[in-house]
């Protein structure tokens, strides 16, 4: 089964504010461990949104506005993709202290949503 979990942005990822070092290190070794294990497909950060857009569909008509947006609750700061067997394994590795270890912001308190993939 393929998931998603989806990273929220905070106020500090919007202001570009990026992890303290100790947390980047502790993501990479966490990634590094989901790799070995075979679970690992892709993770990444993603800019703040006002290095973005949002592209609406409207009928035949196509409208492109540029970031930054303001509702910061709807933003993804960042994505880890993953196969694991089944639903059980996926929820597990969402709640292991391993995989949003505590305030690895650098004193933030970090928040996803995980989705299974259509495959």
């Amino acid at each position: 089964m393929r998931f998603m979990v989806m990273g929220k942005a905070t106020k500090e990822s919007e202001a570009g504010v990026l992890p303290k070092p100790e947390a980047f290190a502790a993501m990479g070794k966490y990634n590094e461990e989901l790799v070995k294990a075979g679970i690992l497909l892709a993770a990444e950060g993603l800019a703040a949104s006002s290095k973005g857009a949002r592209v609406k569909f409207s009928g035949d008509k196509r409208t492109v506005i540029d970031g930054p947006f303001t509702e910061t609750k709807e933003l993804v700061a960042g994505f880890t993709i993953g196969e694991v067997s089944g639903r059980s394994d996926r929820v597990g590795e969402a709640r292991s202290e391993r995989f949003f270890p505590k305030r690895r912001g650098g004193g933030r308190d970090p928040q996803g949503d995980g989705r299974r993939g259509f495959r």
